[in-house]
């Protein structure tokens, strides 16, 4: 077993890739998984990076050998059950298997672990897989990072430019937490390398309330921005139960109602990250949420 040795699991995609990168800035020795039939500009890419490919369909023999004297194996998979269930339990069970010391799931997210059951399906895919991990002889880590900066203005848009609006259910103080992709490869990268990394690592690189987003907006734009009460948390799952029922995306990982429920955890309160442990690898180039907020107004 070598520590240096990660395997990486979803580097072809956008995290993941990432991920990646910042392993193999660091000297780590990649090893990512690509299923068969990876284009080969995603493998090229990989490779250009001294990243090796080892392919497999994600069954067993396959993901055994991949796993084979790593020290840690780091997922950055996305999607629903099949996935975060099926191929990143068969990971796991490969891991288990050939000795791996130590797993960083695919759980990049707000605090699920204080979210409640049944309000959120794809926190309650990783909850389960939690629940997984923690039975087998394996150490864990998972890191949470709150929301992906391109929630302010995509994912689930919160920020709203166009109107100079900052929407937001329940209360215009609650505090939500945002992390650039870039930042969250970074920490990773470090926790994958750090054999003494607890069960949980939480960071953000930066936090706001709508109101103060509504002003630091207007401090970098041309803009007057104001917050827009969309409604209180009950109305706020109201309005996810009826998208939910007339949604016609089929097995989408992120539909509108889906985007809802992460906003639901975000604006209760309920997944805000506390404390933070962003100090732990003395990494200082944080992008903090005014930075983000400028590249998007």
């Amino acid at each position: 077993m070598n520590d240096r040795v990660i395997v990486l699991a979803g580097a072809t995609g956008d995290l993941g890739g990432r991920i990646g990168a910042a392993l193999a800035r660091r000297g780590a020795e990649v090893r990512a998984i690509v299923r068969p039939g990876t284009p080969a500009k995603a493998r090229g890419r990989l490779e250009g990076q001294g990243i090796t490919l080892v392919e497999s369909g994600y069954d067993a023999v396959t993901l055994r050998a991949a796993c084979e004297g790593a020290g840690c194996i780091v997922s950055a998979l996305n999607g629903l059950e099949a996935v975060m269930l099926g191929q990143q339990g068969t990971l796991l069970e490969a891991a288990v298997a050939v000795g791996v010391p130590r797993f960083i799931p695919s759980d990049f997210s707000l605090d699920y672990t204080r979210t409640r059951p049944g309000e959120n399906r794809n926190m309650d895919l990783r909850r389960r897989f939690r629940a997984r991990l923690d039975a087998a002889p394996i150490r864990a880590t998972s890191v949470l990072n709150g929301a992906f900066s391109t929630v302010l203005t995509e994912d689930a848009p919160i920020l709203l430019p166009k109107i100079g609006r900052v929407m937001h259910w329940g209360e215009a103080g609650q505090v939500l937490d945002f992390t650039t992709k870039d930042d969250v490869a970074d920490f990773t990268a470090e926790a994958a390398l750090d054999a003494e990394a607890p069960r949980d690592l939480r960071i953000a690189g930066g936090s706001a309330s709508a109101r103060e987003i509504a002003r630091l907006a207007t401090e970098v734009s041309d803009w007057h921005y104001r917050t827009l009460r969309a409604g209180g948390i009950g109305r706020l799952g109201l309005a996810i139960r009826a998208a939910r029922a007339f949604d016609r995306s089929g097995d989408a990982v992120f539909p509108a109602w889906q985007g809802m429920q992460y906003l639901r955890d975000m604006m209760s309160g309920r997944g805000q990250l506390d404390p933070l442990d962003k100090a732990r690898y003395g990494k200082s180039d944080w992008t903090g949420i005014r930075a983000m907020i400028a590249e998007v107004v």
